[in-house]
């Protein structure tokens, strides 16, 4: 029985999640595993991984041969890494705290670049929201100034049309006193 290390589909059509699994082979997708091994889900920005790295090494060293995503993945988590570390330590290469302390270095440099992506996306989305309310002030200052021009000028025909009726009124009193006598 040959095993895969793949992803099985989960959650609504347009949303995927995935669940990592050690499948058999023949099993259909969505069908029959093993052993759950992690999540994936692509729909975050970083894309969310929980994966147990030691359960992963394990099906590894048992003849798991993972798919390319499912590769792919495991590289970005460690696991295929530690499982090169955990070789070396079964031929001898390496001891035990060797491999240990190289892993864990590496983890401390992979949380560092994923920290540093998620500020990059925080900082970028906080300057777009900032130039987004900026250009929303002034669009209200020059709506502002047009109702301001506009109650002027409406108040400057308002005293145009006011005094043109004080003419006329004195205009047309003489001409009732006229017609009047």
């Amino acid at each position: 029985m040959s095993v895969k290390i793949r992803l099985q589909r989960h959650g609504k059509k347009g949303k995927p999640f995935y669940w990592i699994v050690a499948a058999d082979a023949r099993s259909k997708r969505d069908g029959k595993f093993l052993e759950k091994i992690g999540t994936y889900n692509p729909n975050t920005n970083p894309a969310t991984i929980d994966l147990n790295v030691d359960q992963a090494v394990t099906w590894l060293f048992n003849g798991a041969q993972p798919t390319d995503t499912a590769r792919a993945i495991l590289s970005y988590k460690g696991a295929l890494l530690k499982h090169h570390l955990e070789g070396g330590v079964r031929k001898g290469a390496l001891t035990a705290e060797q491999a240990e302390a190289k892993f864990t270095a590496w983890l401390d440099e992979k949380a560092g670049k994923v920290n540093a992506k998620k500020d990059g996306l925080a900082k970028s989305k906080a300057d777009a929201k900032a130039d987004a309310l900026k250009a929303e002030k002034e669009a209200n200052e020059k709506r502002i100034a047009a109702q301001v021009e506009a109650a002027k000028a409406a108040e400057a025909t308002e005293e145009v049309a006011e005094e043109t009726v004080a003419e006329e009124a004195p205009a047309v009193e003489e001409n009732n006193e006229q017609t009047e006598a």
